[in-house]
């Protein structure tokens, strides 16, 4: 096991006339849902950044975003020519039509036409697109670095607390089969009771069919395979565990087959030390189920 599903990095830079911030983070996920907000302006950053992502993580809901704006506040200002031809345009109109009505207008000094909205307007910086792009690039990838870094260090905490319930629940299965042994004395007498009762009420017993229902009582209550079947589950999450790679989904389907053979395990009990191990194994199961859903 190499990664938890959920990590957090964040990066900032600047250049080309430009400060950025990059931030990644992710939560558990079924699969692999990257969502990507990045601005559509920087040709080919978008599946660059994609392509990095996915040669690191294989699970888990991330988000890639980045905010860029350009530096040093407001830009250098310039002349609009499209709205200054607008304005002028309009001058005229407004002097012919003053003239029809016999009024003489003064002539708007330059000043004033500038200070008219829209004529004068913040530059924006043409940036070399490439440039940028390598820049971004290089500062995404040491976001990328600290992020995959704080996943491997969940995943170390998590394998800590798997490898403790893991531990607990093969004691509680060495529990469960002594358990399942001192019973057998009581299981016994038990059986001996119930063919005295058959026995007696009947005027020529069928020996076969009591020996079968004999043998029928008896498989209802081992747990022999149950208890053979999470010994071999223990063994199969300890290999998971130790392999590095993405073991989440084996690990969510193992803890299912866990489940399953605690709940048979409780029902065949007929013991209430016994049962009283299922229920305690059925709850660290649940636990550790909890646990593996964020297992990468």
């Amino acid at each position: 096991m190499r990664q938890s599903m959920t990590g957090f990095a964040a990066t900032e830079g600047a250049g080309q006339g430009f400060g950025w911030s990059w931030e990644i983070r992710s939560v558990n996920g079924k699969g692999l849902d990257l969502r990507l907000r990045l601005p559509d302006w920087i040709e080919g950053l978008d599946a660059t950044v994609r392509k990095r992502v996915q040669a690191h993580v294989t699970r888990g809901s991330v988000s890639v975003g980045l905010k860029i704006a350009a530096e040093g506040g407001a830009g250098r200002l310039g002349l609009n020519t499209d709205a200054l031809s607008d304005v002028l345009a309009a001058l005229a109109k407004i002097e012919a039509e003053a003239r029809v009505q016999g009024l003489s207008l003064a002539a708007p000094s330059p000043s004033e036409i500038l200070a008219l909205r829209g004529v004068m307007e913040e530059a924006q910086p043409v940036p070399d697109m490439a440039a940028l792009r390598d820049a971004l690039l290089a500062d995404f990838d040491t976001a990328l670095a600290a992020f995959v870094a704080s996943r491997d260090a969940e995943g170390q905490a998590l394998r800590g607390i798997l490898d403790g319930q893991l531990a607990r629940i093969g004691a509680l299965t060495e529990q469960a089969a002594e358990r399942a042994e001192a019973r057998r004395p009581e299981q016994a007498e038990r059986l001996r009771s119930q063919l005295a009762r058959v026995t007696e009420h009947a005027d020529s017993p069928d020996e076969a069919r009591i020996a079968q229902e004999l043998a029928l009582i008896a498989v209802k209550a081992d747990v022999t395979e149950e208890i053979d079947r999470l010994r071999a589950h223990v063994a199969a999450a300890e290999s998971m565990l130790a392999t590095g790679g993405a073991v989440g989904r084996k690990l969510d389907f193992l803890m299912q087959e866990f489940n399953r053979e605690a709940n048979t395990l409780c029902s065949k009990a007929q013991s209430a030390p016994l049962t009283e191990v299922g229920l305690e194994l059925k709850t660290l199961i649940d636990q550790m189920r909890e646990q593996v859903q964020n297992v990468e």
